[in-house]
């Protein structure tokens, strides 16, 4: 028995949709190096097996876990008027061994 769902049983279009972009970052890079780990800013009210599903299915690596951060976005000033940067969700992919993940489009 497998933990958790599938991957057959999320909507291939919301699983094209979780993911909203990479975090490239001087800890991004650190977690990568040291752990394995990539960093994807991901929707709110994704879950971890909905991030774990469209990681492997839209990079076709195996997922060994995944853990998520919700940071609550800074109040800024610009003069008078008062803005709110938006709530991030943030989810650390750790891959499993021999797993790799090339998100800049270099060649090796």
């Amino acid at each position: 028995m497998s933990h958790g769902p599938n991957l057959s049983k999320f909507d291939e279009g919301r699983l094209m949709q979780v993911l909203v972009a990479p975090i490239v970052s001087e800890k991004a890079t650190m977690v990568a190096e040291k752990s394995n780990a990539v960093t994807f800013k991901v929707l709110q009210d994704a879950t971890k097996y909905e991030i774990k599903a469209a990681v492997e299915l839209m990079f076709k690596v195996e997922v060994k876990g995944v853990s998520v951060v919700n940071t609550k976005g800074k109040t800024k000033r610009f003069g008078k008027s008062v803005g709110r940067r938006d709530n991030v969700r943030k989810a650390y992919v750790t891959l499993k061994p021999g797993q790799e993940l090339n998100l800049g489009g270099e060649a090796a």
